[in-house]
């Protein structure tokens, strides 16, 4: 009797101690929401406009210098297209991002009033996020030449991904997130010669970015250890299903913004010219919004604590085609 007690007593202290360290990342959220908040007009946009004498996206994440038979003026539109739509496809997460956090933080209204504000700031934070990159896009289409063409309603998009099970859309979400952070600290903050403005504008958006990935961890494994084995299974396929549907909007848009150039560079391009831009912008938005993300680090072990065998071998042999491409 006396064993079992002190193993019912060790039981408790071991998940008290969890709700401790879980509460406690909630809170160093908070406090980093707090120390680096900003406001769009007074410290990304200060008044500037876009240098269009400068590269947007850097070679890391456009691709744009594997083309040989581009000019650097060319290379340069090049990264101002795909930059284009590197602000438009994050507006676009966002919009469903913001309403699944909303959603998350009424699990936690008369519980955890940390982890209930931690939700809430991140669920501002993402809003105006949506805002900053619609002013971008305004901002854009004053400047470039007519015919940019964007394929997803943000609203639809939002609708068809927050059908799927909380698991698989967090799971989602973790995942752009931090790729969001690799992107900004491996390819954008280090590349001279980025527009001033395009990277004040992801420098913003990547310090509260790195807090967001935090929660998005702290959601999905808690809605992890809710889930039956039956339940997983069906989130593992939704999981595969939104990354069909992720994909399909790249090769929309990747055609759309391949042929967008095309138009607009100002010389014909040969047929196997075309053919090679067309796969390179399709290539370098499969890297950008999915390779980079399923082959983080962090999101490779956390997806691989959270499945079974069976479980990541259905999800890898989805990936491979993209993977492979």
């Amino acid at each position: 009797m006396q064993a079992a007690i002190q193993t019912a007593l060790r039981t408790f202290e071991i998940r008290d101690a969890a709700t401790n360290a879980q509460m406690a990342r909630y809170a160093r959220c908070i406090k980093a929401s707090k120390r680096v908040r900003w406001d769009i007009d007074a410290d990304v946009i200060r008044g500037r406009d876009f240098d269009f004498g400068h590269a947007f996206l850097p070679d890391g994440l456009s691709r744009a210098d594997e083309l040989q038979f581009l000019s650097a003026d060319e290379r340069r539109l090049m990264s101002q297209v795909q930059g284009r739509t590197y602000a438009y496809i994050f507006g676009l997460v966002e919009r469903y991002i913001g309403v699944k956090v909303l959603e998350l933080s009424g699990r936690h209204w008369l519980g955890d009033q940390v982890a209930l504000e931690a939700l809430v700031r991140f669920s501002d934070e993402e809003l105006k996020h949506q805002e900053l990159f619609r002013r971008i896009e305004r901002m854009l289409e004053e400047r470039m030449p007519v015919g940019y063409r964007k394929v997803a309603d943000p609203n639809e998009v939002a609708r068809a991904v927050l059908s799927k099970s909380t698991w698989s859309v967090l799971a989602l979400t973790c995942l752009i997130e931090l790729f969001t952070q690799m992107h900004y600290q491996q390819s954008i903050e280090p590349q001279a010669g980025i527009s001033p403005l395009w990277k004040d504008v992801f420098h913003f958006h990547w310090v509260e970015e790195v807090q967001h990935a935090m929660l998005d961890e702290l959601e999905w494994v808690q809605e992890n250890d809710r889930l039956t084995p039956r339940q997983k299974d069906q989130a593992v396929d939704d999981l595969i299903s939104l990354v069909g549907a992720v994909d399909g909007i790249l090769q929309g848009q990747a055609a759309a913004d391949a042929g967008y150039f095309i138009s607009i560079a100002g010389r014909r391009f040969g047929d196997d010219e075309v053919a090679a831009i067309r796969a390179l912008v399709l290539r370098a938005y499969r890297w950008q919004y999915i390779v980079s993300g399923v082959q983080h680090p962090h999101f490779g072990r956390l997806l691989a604590r959270m499945t079974t065998e069976a479980q990541m071998g259905r999800i890898q042999s989805a990936l491979a085609p993209i993977l492979d491409a």
